[in-house]
């Protein structure tokens, strides 16, 4: 999950993949979209200036998505027309070609230079090199950098300079989802064990394929290729890939040459050979043996027959476990959505059981429970109605636990039911198939990809700072030794940051007010006053940050309070799985810095 700020130190005119107001800064002159994933949105719906830089097919793709509510709406007959979440951007968005760059004009005598290179993340998804004023940056977005892709940049036009030492970067803003030392299969190597596994199945055996998000196209194309046939999609998913197919506009006949948009496009949706028209791989007809259709809303032939599903996982470890993705990264369900009423895994029903055991006992007032299905990354959604104070709020959240319960139990017992049917019939092949996939750079991909170009410095564009700050984790020790330079910023703020641990902040009821603390250097006394709440071993974290400076490229603020809450939470459930007796404290904020942003897909 992308925290990036959109502020680049090199160039601050810009801003890229954040599109909100920065207080004490002036409005970018430009904006630079890498990919649709939604947490790189953020702000975009309602932004109305300046142009959007990005791909075609990023445009493409943008200008037609919805959110789930109002695409299931428009099935049902309720809305009369689409209701399309950025349709206003249409002459904002203003695509790029790859490979190319692109001088663009700022303001009169602010020129800046801009290539895009493909991401290797989904259809559309682009790195830009901003260059200009004697500066270059890399701002990688969401990158799977595999050997191939990063051998492919290196010998672009653009990056030779860069790669052979002729110029330096003085900064790559990298994708840091993952900087843990794990190994993940290529994606070429990961799609290559699923073939060999459906392989593995009764010719008649139909599949269906959990494609959550914008990323596994060429799992799609695989699969097609590998058991003869196409891929049953959604309407809603049909219309998004064939906007990545645009018709000559000179051609007034009707055919002729389709311009593709991404390198995907033609084997998923068609291509023209001379006036005969070749279909994709994706198809509406539901008679077919693979399936992508949406989860709660499965075509007949998935609700009606025996399934194997597929769903890909990060990597396999060496314990044998599966490493799920969790939705990091961003993506959320931009292409599913969960039933309306999820039910809880085996787990899950003995966490909550727990929890309503402890709620039962407690008499504290519960303000925020943000539980989550941390085995698919799902959210169990509960009204914020039933966790204010009162007896009769509480008694209500009780219920609908033991509600969600009872039904979680019915429908666990079902689907052993259904498994042991399928096992049975299908000679033991198991009933549900993982594969790795990981649509992000593991951590000595990352060190590749930095010790090719050599940079001055690298500022990651995933962080959590309190899992930075108590591991001791560093740019320095990540990339250090892979960089031409040896001073990096993001390691001087965390430096800050660790140097205001210990000093803690006293919140008063109305959560506006703070006793008096030592001042920083860099505290602004006009921004709001970070809250804090104690960490496991007992000592504080308080960012006092002065969030504007030259040097802070991040969100430092949201995430800390974000970060606050979450670990709030732990402590909530370790009090009510293991009785622990955790002190949690009121945590509040006065603005909108501590709410996740809604994903695109969820109502």
């Amino acid at each position: 999950m992308s925290t990036f700020n959109g502020l680049l130190a090199e160039f601050p005119d810009i801003r890229v993949d954040f599109f909100r107001n920065h207080a004490n800064r002036r409005p970018p002159l430009a904006c630079f979209l890498s990919h649709v994933h939604t947490d790189h949105l953020a702000g975009l719906d309602t932004l109305r200036s300046p142009f959007v830089y990005c791909s075609a097919a990023t445009r493409e793709i943008l200008l037609r998505l919805e959110t789930v509510a109002r695409r299931i709406n428009y099935a049902q007959g309720i809305l009369e027309a689409r209701q399309l979440s950025y349709k206003h951007l249409r002459n904002l968005l203003k695509p790029l070609p790859l490979d190319t760059p692109v001088e663009l004009e700022l303001e009169p005598g602010n020129h800046i230079q801009v290539t895009l290179l493909d991401a290797n993340h989904c259809p559309g998804a682009v790195m830009f090199l901003f260059e200009g004023q004697g500066k270059a940056a890399l701002y990688t977005g969401d990158i799977r950098s595999e050997p191939w892709h990063v051998n492919a940049i290196a010998r672009s036009p653009s990056m030779v300079q860069y790669a052979y030492g002729l110029k330096t970067l003085d900064t790559i803003y990298l994708d840091t989802s993952f900087v843990e030392d794990i190994e993940f299969p290529t994606k070429a190597r990961g799609i290559s064990e699923l073939l060999d596994k459906v392989s593995k199945y009764p010719p008649k055996t139909i599949f269906h394929f959990q494609a959550w998000t914008y990323g596994y196209e060429d799992v799609w194309i695989a699969l097609s290729k590998a058991l003869q046939s196409r891929v049953h999609v959604d309407e809603y998913k049909m219309g998004i890939y064939q906007s990545l197919l645009a018709k000559d506009p000179g051609n007034r006949r009707g055919f002729g040459a389709l311009h593709h948009l991404s390198p995907e496009a033609p084997a998923l949706v068609g291509f023209m050979r001379g006036n005969s028209y070749h279909p994709g791989c994706l198809t509406l007809d539901e008679n077919v043996r693979l399936h992508s259709c949406e989860k709660g809303n499965y075509c007949k032939t998935v609700r009606e027959n025996p399934i194997v599903q597929i769903h890909p996982v990060l990597t396999h470890l060496h314990n044998g476990e599966d490493l799920p993705e969790l939705g990091i990264g961003g993506g959320g369900d931009d292409l599913e959505h969960d039933e309306e009423q999820e039910h809880l895994s085996e787990v899950q029903v003995q966490m909550v059981t727990k929890f309503i055991r402890w709620l039962e006992k407690s008499a504290e007032k519960v303000e925020l429970l943000p539980l989550e299905s941390f085995a698919s990354g799902s959210k169990i959604e509960i009204g914020l109605e039933l966790l204010t104070s009162g007896a009769d709020n509480k008694s209500a959240l009780i219920n609908f636990l033991r509600d969600l319960i009872m039904k979680s139990k019915s429908q666990i017992a079902l689907e052993r039911s259904m498994l042991a049917a399928h096992n049975a019939a299908e000679g033991s092949l198991p009933s549900l198939i993982t594969f790795p996939y990981s649509r992000h750079s593991s951590y000595a991909e990352l060190c590749h990809l930095v010790g090719t170009f050599k940079p001055k410095d690298v500022w990651p564009n995933t962080v959590n700072p309190r899992e930075w700050l108590e591991q001791g984790i560093t740019i320095e020790h990540l990339f250090g030794e892979h960089c031409s330079g040896n001073s990096f910023r993001h390691d001087k703020l965390m430096e800050e940051m660790f140097g205001m641990r210990e000093q803690p902040i006293r919140i008063s009821d109305d959560s506006q007010s703070t006793t008096s603390h030592p001042a920083s250097s860099c505290h602004t006394p006009s921004s709001p006053t970070p809250q804090v709440v104690d960490n496991w071993d007992g000592t504080t974290i308080a960012p006092n940050l002065n969030l504007e400076s030259s040097f802070s490229q991040i969100s430092v603020q949201s995430e800390a309070f974000f970060d606050m809450r979450t670990h709030a939470f732990h402590l909530m459930l370790d009090n009510a799985i293991n009785n622990a007796g955790h002190d949690i404290g009121l945590i509040s904020t006065r603005d909108h810095h501590t709410n996740k942003e809604v994903e695109l897909g969820e109502t």
